[in-house]
């Protein structure tokens, strides 16, 4: 039996909005904090978790209690169970008048055998050769614990001489039984190690490198007692204070990234356990309050990952950016090649989260097919309506912008028949060129209106034939063609200008996506551009009037 002055002793060490927080997403409300209730479906938040008297209650469902009585709801345990949980998940040492503790005998095992593997690791060259290689110094290994296992014989024969229950083992997920259940078989057999630990700092399973050609390069720990990968991230333990002091938390994908983040200062980086990200990560990312860059590789599988994480974390009213690593390499490489700084200067350009993802689902349609553009339109009004009502509003100019439609469609009463006429309006006339060179061609005495207007870069890929009419090369094979087009057509004076109204207009439009998506202008003076078109030059075309070329 657990001691009762060893249950009152934890009861005073610990508070309910971590112990709650660890499970729900807690937002301050005044003195309080509130949420949606884990214990029936609600949109409102009607949960209520006080810190001044530590109980919490649902003024929509009624459940209320403390923090044993909420594990124990939560996670069907009993009363010495959701004990021995909270025990276990705030590292603390409970006292037992009889008999001792599933979750301390876990745990006991868990540092014995890591202990072990620490000590493997130093008399395998190989395992320390890949590390050595991959750039991790030796204080790194030691602050983070890695080891190695050595093959299944060995594991199984250092429990039995450490004197460890095999059953005890297998509920810390060292060993597992057999199939036939005639005797038990190691786990993460033949890996480097890296233990994994709770944000209180108790561990509670391992991670496993190949370092054989397994086709498995990682696994984990099997879920546990004590282990939940969907609410873990590795190196949050020690990355926790640095997340609190510096309002900022790097997520990155991997273990050796977390490593290498920590090993040239980036002490904010941590990482899911092999997973995507997924809203019961939101609990733990929330404390602090801290900025979250997602710091992924820019493959293709890192930028579906990245897209899914910025997704979920804007609908949660996150702050933060996305670094896609370029050139296929990962943080761990580019810190081991001593290009510490060049990860800086990614992390300070990060792109916004809200930004990132309307331009990379916008990237995954073909904007010139108009029922693309419908699905895409589709996609960004469905994550646009899951924003805050004042987010939402700040990000429509941004997502019409880089689709090419009026902010007007993102509107509550938009209905999608509408939608798509318009996009068909809205189609890019390939003809509008064509027709305003074969205009000059056949009719030199207009070229004086389009050059108050034009410049010839404007013309893009038909810039050829406007420098051949400039030049007057009336035998230049482009031309005869452009003469016997049947794509385009000879305007008169009030067509011609007509149509250099929409050719300026969607110019500029594009000219608009370029300016938004291109980084490598400064600040202010994309400010300046991005204004200048949409308050100036676009307003001014639609009331028909030709601009001259600015920009």
């Amino acid at each position: 039996m657990i001691d009762n002055a060893s249950i009152e002793s934890l009861k005073n060490s610990i508070d309910i909005v971590d112990v709650v927080g660890s499970f729900v997403e807690l937002r301050k409300a005044g003195a309080n904090y509130k949420a949606n209730c884990p214990f029936h479906g609600e949109k409102t938040p009607s949960f209520v978790v006080s810190p001044a008297k530590q109980i919490y209650h649902c003024f929509g469902c009624g459940v209320g209690g403390d923090s044993i009585k909420f594990l124990m709801e939560l996670e069907k345990l009993t009363y010495p169970e959701a004990i021995e949980k909270l025990a276990s998940m705030f590292n603390f040492s409970l006292n037992y008048t009889k008999g001792s503790s599933d979750y301390s005998d876990a745990k006991r095992v868990l540092e014995i055998i890591g202990q072990w593997y620490v000590k493997n690791l130093h008399q395998n060259q190989v395992a320390m050769q890949y590390l050595q290689n991959r750039g991790i110094s030796q204080s790194s290994i030691e602050r983070f614990g890695i080891g190695y296992v050595p093959s299944g014989t060995e594991v199984m024969q250092f429990l039995k001489t450490s004197l460890l229950s095999m059953p005890k083992a297998v509920e810390a997920g060292v060993i597992a039984q057999s199939e036939n259940a005639q005797g038990f078989y190691a786990r993460l057999v033949e890996r480097i190690t890296f233990p994994i630990y709770a944000a209180s700092g108790a561990i509670v399973g391992f991670g496993g490198r190949t370092i054989t050609n397994h086709p498995a390069k990682y696994i984990n720990s099997p879920q546990t007692k004590l282990f939940n990968k969907s609410r873990l991230l590795y190196g949050y333990h020690l990355a926790k204070e640095s997340i609190y002091k510096n309002k900022k938390l790097i997520v990155c994908e991997g273990y050796l990234d977390v490593v290498m983040f920590h090993q040239a200062g980036f002490t904010e980086a941590v990482a899911g356990m092999g997973t995507a990200l997924t809203t019961e990560h939101l609990p733990i990312l929330r404390k602090g309050e801290p900025k979250i860059i997602l710091a992924y590789d820019g493959d293709k599988a890192g930028i579906s990952a990245a897209l899914k994480a910025a997704d979920m974390l804007s609908k949660a009213g996150f702050d933060g950016g996305v670094v896609l690593f370029p050139d296929g390499q990962d943080p761990a490489d580019l810190i081991a090649k001593g290009e510490s700084e060049r990860v800086a200067i990614l992390l300070r350009e990060a792109k916004p989260l809200i930004s990132f993802v309307i331009e990379k689902t916008c990237e995954g349609y073909d904007l010139h097919d108009p029922r693309a553009k419908e699905a895409a339109f589709g996609a960004l009004k469905q994550f646009l309506d899951g924003l805050s009502p004042i987010v939402k509003d700040a990000s429509i100019p941004l997502a019409a912008t880089v689709l090419g439609v009026p902010e007007a469609l993102f509107g509550k009463q938009t209905n999608a028949a509408q939608v798509k006429h318009r996009f068909v309006q809205r189609t890019d006339n390939t003809s509008i060129p064509l027709s305003i060179l074969k205009t000059l061609l056949e009719k030199p005495a207009f070229i004086d209106i389009v050059l108050n207007v034009v410049d010839v870069k404007m013309f893009g890929e038909h810039r050829a034939l406007f420098e051949a009419i400039l030049r007057n090369e009336k035998d230049n094979p482009l031309l005869l063609g452009l003469s016997m087009s049947e794509d385009a057509h000879v305007m008169s004076e009030e067509e011609l200008i007509k149509d250099l109204g929409k050719f300026l207009s969607r110019y500029y439009e594009m000219k608009l996506k370029r300016i938004v998506a291109d980084q490598a202008i400064p600040f202010a003076k994309k400010s300046f551009m991005i204004r200048k078109i949409k308050t100036d030059i676009i307003p001014r075309l639609k009331k028909g009037e030709l601009v001259a070329f600015e920009l």
